[in-house]
């Protein structure tokens, strides 16, 4: 006889527009430096012409995320603990996360802490140093507590209003559809001679153009925390679940069929959740690319340095005057400081999942909380030390972070997440129960496609930039 599992039933039509939130924190992450700060740029050196670039990011970044969030619907556990489960030697997957997102991670919120610091200072009359380390420390301030309901809230007010801004100015500055077009054609724009001289462009563009596919949709990490944030709203197997924890395989294996019909209830959940977010991503990406291509690169301004910010703040400017350019500075400083309030609240729960993984005397030893906390610390610190090393380069911080944390494990996690749904979830569930919940062939092929073609980039093109 069958246990059944108390599953919430799945809301249907507008009620779901209830149950949407996750998706409005990975947005916050995904619209930040990325978007405020590279794609803009790429926009000013070349123009609409890497739309394509822009597009294949998202597009395929987003089926990393939605499978590993479907995955967490129907066991109840994060993505880490998928890839723990992943064939060969004893979490060797985990091992790997582990060693490359912890310097990742130090480098990427060092980034936004320095390029949110910039932005401050172009408000307030205090240095770039102090600025970053008043960002990191309200962000330290709103994550500590770990709970997700007052991140989603503080998440959707920023990603607003940075929105309505960018959206007004690219519609005023929209190219004519045939060069909007062309930017479809896969060709490689060359860097303009008033980059190189001015501002020390290289003259090869994929310098630029990688950091903007690495942070568009956001990187390896993004796609692990989204799992987190379905956690946080409960959907399907995940409610009352809480963080640190692998599936209860019991559980699992005792699923009635009434169950399995419920979790896959809220597969349309997570699809209107993450389509949401996806969609929001786009255009808000493509409107930074165009303010960019539209306002700046005819002035011959490409974002760098301490000057980032009012370099930046010349695309409202030109619209609004001096009020304008004090909204762009300030939008751009509430969706820099909402991207790092994610991060802080994310990568700690990364890195404890993969500590308590692989060093199980450590999650015995401290609660999940705790490991928790003492992550948020170390990376409180680490941010204050990289403002004050690198504070007046975030634009070199940004790409770096992008390329290190967007592309280089990219590709793995693409074929770890196939392997997750593929071959690991059949074997924790029933044969009954698994070919009710069982996931598409469309999944498997985008995640495919995903794997090869960032793993052309980092074998091809990575190489060439460092």
């Amino acid at each position: 006889m069958k246990e059944t599992a108390y599953i919430n039933k799945a809301p249907v039509g507008l009620a779901i527009l209830a149950m949407l939130g996750p998706g409005l924190v990975w947005t916050s992450d995904m619209v930040g430096s990325g978007e405020v700060i590279l794609t803009t740029r790429n926009g000013a050196i070349l123009g609409t012409g890497v739309l394509w670039a822009v597009l294949i990011g998202i597009f395929l970044k987003c089926w990393i995320g939605l499978c590993g969030a479907r995955y967490t619907v129907c066991t109840g556990e994060g993505m880490i603990d998928m890839f723990a489960r992943i064939p060969g030697p004893r979490n060797w997957v985990v091992w790997t996360v582990m060693f490359g997102q912890f310097a990742t991670a130090v480098i990427a919120m060092g980034s936004l802490a320095s390029a949110a610091g910039t932005f401050l200072h172009s408000l307030l009359p205090i240095s770039p140093a102090l600025a970053g380390w008043i960002i990191s420390g309200f962000a330290l301030i709103i994550v500590w507590s770990g709970r997700f309901s007052i991140l989603k809230m503080i998440m959707a007010f920023l990603v607003a209003i940075m929105s309505i801004g960018i959206i007004y100015v690219a519609t005023i500055v929209f190219p004519p559809p045939g060069e909007f077009l062309a930017g479809l054609l896969f060709k490689i724009p060359s860097v303009p001679e008033w980059a190189i001289q001015k501002a020390g462009v290289s003259p090869n563009p994929w310098d630029e153009i990688l950091p903007l596919m690495g942070w568009a949709a956001g990187g390896f990490a993004s796609q692990v925390w989204y799992t987190y944030w379905v956690l946080g709203e409960g959907y399907g197997m995940t409610r009352g679940r809480g963080y640190g924890k692998p599936a209860d395989m019991q559980r699992l294996k005792n699923l009635s069929v009434e169950d399995a019909r419920r979790i896959k209830g809220w597969f349309r959940v997570v699809y209107s959740d993450a389509g949401l977010a996806i969609g929001i991503t786009t255009i808000l990406t493509i409107s930074f690319l165009v303010a960019g291509a539209g306002i700046l690169r005819p002035q011959e301004l490409a974002p760098q340095g301490p000057a980032v910010a009012l370099t930046l703040s010349r695309i409202f400017e030109s619209e609004w005057g001096k009020f304008g350019a004090i909204l762009f500075m300030l939008s751009g400083t509430a969706a820099l400081c909402g991207t790092l309030m994610v991060q802080m609240a994310g990568w700690p729960r990364l890195l404890s999942d993969t500590v308590r993984i692989c060093i199980p005397k450590f999650g015995r030893k401290f609660e999940w909380k705790k490991q928790f906390r003492l992550f948020l610390s170390f990376f409180f610190v680490t941010n204050m030390t990289m403002v004050f090393v690198f504070g007046l380069r975030p634009v070199f911080l940004v790409k770096t972070a992008a390329v290190l944390d967007g592309l280089l494990l990219t590709p793995l996690q693409a074929v770890w997440v196939f392997t997750g749904l593929y071959i690991v979830m059949p074997k924790l569930f029933s044969d009954e129960i698994f070919q009710i919940i069982r996931p598409g062939k469309v999944l498997g092929v985008f995640l495919i496609i995903a794997a090869i073609v960032f793993g052309y980039f980092c074998v091809f093109q990575i190489p060439y930039i460092w």
